[in-house]
């Protein structure tokens, strides 16, 4: 079959490595918490070989490059109407998959911060992702109170789930290489079903505390907070970083308190 060409519009970076794709695919747990299992992109398959060998999960792939799509349909014809020519990030989930589900992918870096986010909106469904991302964002992912790449999706992830960096891997397994590191993270779903505060607003205090990240809280969150009120809030005399998600949480329900 002709090999498909990589499009950088895309971001494609094929993996080449057939041992990194098997631990790829060997950091999924289902252990009987769900069988479907969505891979995102799979360009020519390499992930999508050991997904379909493995008996204990049915395998859906999603691909919006055509090229991929046909190669994809001629090399795994048993895949039928689970191999999908469309964009994950418009994909609605409930109509293709009833009950819990994973995401697995290689993902393009141009819209990785968008697929978490599609994961996120997804979240009472989704209950285990394991993804490939440029190491700068999987650190982001992971990072902890405190540090500098600490920010929006760091508490949106680890709101409600489990975030583990998994591994590092070199740009030569890669065909184009990319210009960055790329490292896999696992997220696991937590139990919080619901923050314990109102999570639009949750969301709002989150981002435009970041979003004006050297300011402190009380500056930053300026247009949400009722400062006659909350003089003597003293999360309000910290930068967003400092914050945990159960401060977030709390520093919500406070914001809520004094409107």
């Amino acid at each position: 079959m002709t090999l498909v060409r990589a499009k950088k519009h895309l971001g494609q970076h094929f993996l080449t490595d057939k041992n990194i794709a098997a631990k790829i695919v060997q950091s999924l747990r289902p252990a009987g918490q769900y069988r479907q299992v969505l891979e995102v992109g799979p360009g020519m398959g390499i992930l999508s070989e050991f997904l379909l060998q493995d008996k204990e999960i049915d395998v859906s792939l999603v691909d919006i490059d055509p090229e991929s799509y046909e190669y994809l349909k001629k090399k795994y014809p048993q895949l039928g109407g689970r191999l999908l020519n469309a964009d994950f990030l418009e994909m609605d989930f409930t109509a293709f998959f009833s009950g819990p589900m994973a995401v697995i992918g290689n993902f393009p870096y141009n819209i990785s911060s968008q697929i978490l986010f599609k994961i996120l909106d997804n979240r009472q469904q989704v209950i285990e992702v394991v993804g490939m991302f440029q190491k700068e964002v999987a650190e982001r992912c992971t990072a902890k109170p405190g540090s500098k790449e600490y920010g929006i999706l760091s508490v949106f992830l680890q709101a409600y789930y489990q975030v583990e960096y998994l591994f590092t891997v070199k740009a030569g397994v890669f065909n184009p290489p990319p210009k960055v590191l790329s490292a896999v993270i696992r997220l696991t779903r937590n139990e919080t079903t619901q923050l314990d505060c109102d999570e639009k607003l949750f969301w709002q205090v989150v981002k435009a505390g970041f979003n004006q990240r050297r300011k402190t809280l009380r500056n930053a969150l300026s247009s949400l907070i009722n400062k006659e009120k909350m003089t003597t809030e003293p999360m309000l005399d910290l930068r967003a970083e400092r914050l945990s998600v159960k401060d977030f949480v709390n520093l919500t329900n406070a914001i809520a308190a004094n409107r």
